[in-house]
């Protein structure tokens, strides 16, 4: 009976960190491909300054391939925040100050995915429609349809805002959460607190100048940080893997 027990507490020790860098290459394929799916399909989008509405409605009206390009869209960021979620699971903190980061951090990146669910009805359906319904209007009735197509427009400026906001939170607090993890390297943290203050701006400058010259820097900034601390996390987790990995000898 007795040389049993020390295989039974035996177990959790050798499956923890097998569990942990599974959900850690898991979390950083989720997030790379999350993001340069994202940034690929958002090349499709219709093009113009985003702020003349006449000029840029004229665009979206004319593109055939708006619904597939925001279901990419939606799609992209999906597993990016899939990824996010995964990482909370990767680090598997048991207390203090990151336990809580990586809670609210995981609720705020919920959030953000409810909010960009929302956001991709109102620009990817509703706008959409609207636009289409303003093109083909006869005259008498261009003003009317052009007017319902700007509140929408001012409606996604508010829920693009929100969701930028959301989406900066949980990366600040995953950033928090993983300065205070000691088999990750600080300066991987740092980059992704930066990205998440770009999204910051993202929203502030969304909600009060819409979709400005501003945003554009800011989105192109977020991206470029996205895609550095992700490979950077790919390149951590390959790593910790081949460590841990048994020797041939063994």
């Amino acid at each position: 009976m007795s040389s049993t027990f020390p295989a039974l507490s035996a177990t959790p020790a050798h499956t923890e960190p097998l569990a942990r860098r599974t959900s850690l290459r898991l979390s950083a394929t989720l997030l790379l491909v999350g993001q340069l799916l994202y940034i690929v399909v958002t090349q499709f989008h219709a093009a113009g300054d985003a702020n003349n509405h006449s000029a840029v409605f004229a665009e979206y009206a004319g593109s055939g391939i708006w619904t597939a390009v925001h279901l990419g869209q939606f799609a992209g960021m999906a597993i990016f925040l899939a990824g996010l979620l995964a990482l909370f699971f990767a680090l598997d903190v048991q207390a203090g100050t990151a336990r809580w980061a990586g809670r609210f951090g995981a609720a705020s990146a919920v959030a953000t995915l409810a909010l960009y669910a929302v956001l991709q009805a109102v620009d990817g359906v509703a706008l959409k429609q609207a636009v289409n319904a303003w093109a083909s209007a006869p005259d008498a009735e261009k003003a009317a349809r052009f007017a319902s197509a700007e509140a929408i427009r001012w409606l996604e400026w508010g829920v693009r805002s929100y969701q930028n906001f959301a989406l900066g939170l949980a990366l600040l607090l995953f950033a928090a959460a993983v300065m205070r993890t000691a088999w990750l390297p600080r300066p991987l943290a740092h980059l992704m607190g930066l990205s998440g203050l770009t999204y910051l701006v993202q929203g502030w400058v969304v909600g009060s100048a819409g979709f400005s010259q501003t945003e554009t820097i800011a989105i192109v900034l977020a991206f470029v940080l996205d895609v550095a601390w992700m490979i950077w996390l790919v390149v951590v987790a390959s790593r910790i893997q081949d460590s841990q990995a048994p020797s041939p000898g063994r």
